[in-house]
């Protein structure tokens, strides 16, 4: 089989026209190096943070122009010479941080994001290192597999990098986003409790459906930190709180947490400046841990779970083509979506 010389991709440009600045072109098929796979992608997700870097607001290191995406899923055409850990027809997920490969994130993990330093999935071909991709769970189709490069691994490392989950504990997940969904689903499955939070009813069963035990509407209860630390066992607090918020949210979130839990801090969907007294985890003895989505290892484990429980990501009902990718970056900034976003390659 011969391989097209160009490909469809969409490319960042800059960071001052928004989503003008997301362009759609012809590109390069890029060449296998030595040690790399060619993928030919299938599937990819979108994350809060495509949205913001062509709207100027990503704090982390970018090298623009550059593809854009991080999540991608699809099947490997060709191997490198070097390459021992794939052969053609392997089906693939890419890692977030290509050089973050196991332990804690250093520098140069931090500076290897697809979608933002290196070039990303927004596109029908890629070519990665045999170390920046891992195997998809058997039991996911490529759009599904397409979520876990970001919004699955951080939760994963929310739940199990610094203190791992232990059965019987309880975690609070705030709202519908894709890192929060998972994070009650890889909950359930470990036989943790999960409180929810969300806006309104229809979402509410949504969540319940979906196993989490108690499910507060933070429109109608303004306390929901306490309420959630009242549902505990013993009123104890909750062990882990997925914190996505930010500002809007810190402080329930720490009314929330138990005497030694942790406040996962993953986003800043409610804003990003600091209210809160920075000597908070002190009186309320917590550790607050900022993640960078999580290192190769996390991922093989976490797919290995996924697989071993039949976990399926929540994807949105409306699922774009390639064609569609700016529409698909409107919808989700117009927060129409539940769950990831779904982007199909043909």
């Amino acid at each position: 089989m011969s391989l097209p010389s160009t490909q469809q991709q969409w490319v960042i440009k800059g960071q001052d026209k928004g989503f003008d600045g997301l362009v759609r072109e012809e590109g390069p098929v890029p060449q296998v190096g030595e040690n790399d796979v060619l993928v030919r992608l299938y599937g990819a997700s979108l994350n809060y943070r495509d949205l913001i870097i062509p709207k100027g607001m990503y704090p982390f290191p970018l090298d623009l122009p550059v593809v854009a995406g991080s999540d991608g899923a699809g099947e490997v055409l060709a191997v490198g010479s070097k390459v021992t850990k794939w052969k053609k027809g392997d089906k693939v997920v890419t890692l977030f941080n290509q050089a973050h490969q196991a332990g804690a994130i250093d520098a140069r993990g931090a500076t290897s994001g697809l979608g933002g330093v290196l070039d990303g999935t927004l596109r029908q071909y890629g070519v990665f290192n045999e170390d920046g991709v891992v195997r998809i769970p058997a039991n996911l189709n490529y759009v599904e597999a397409a979520t876990l490069t970001c919004a699955g691994l951080t939760s994963w490392n929310a739940l199990y990098g610094l203190k791992a989950l232990k059965p019987g504990e309880t975690v609070l997940v705030q709202g519908t986003g894709g890192v929060s969904l998972f994070a009650l689903q890889f909950a359930k499955a470990a036989g943790a409790r999960v409180i929810a939070t969300t806006s309104s009813a229809e979402k509410a069963e949504v969540l319940k459906k979906l196993g989490a035990d108690h499910v507060i509407n933070y429109r109608e209860d303004k306390n929901w930190g306490e309420t959630a630390r009242k549902l505990t066992p013993g009123g104890v607090g909750v062990d882990h709180v997925i914190e996505v918020g930010g500002e809007d949210t810190m402080e329930q979130s720490l009314k929330a947490v138990k005497y030694e839990g942790v406040i996962s801090l993953i986003g800043f969907l409610g804003g990003a400046k600091p209210k809160d007294n920075i000597l908070e985890p002190l009186s309320r003895i917590c550790t607050i841990r900022g993640i960078y989505v999580g290192s190769r290892q996390q991922l093989e484990e976490m797919c290995a779970a996924i697989e071993a429980n039949d976990i399926h990501p929540v994807v949105d009902q409306k699922v774009f083509t390639l064609d569609q990718a700016k529409e698909a970056y409107e919808y989700m900034w117009a927060k129409k979506h539940f769950g990831k976003i779904g982007i199909k390659i043909e």
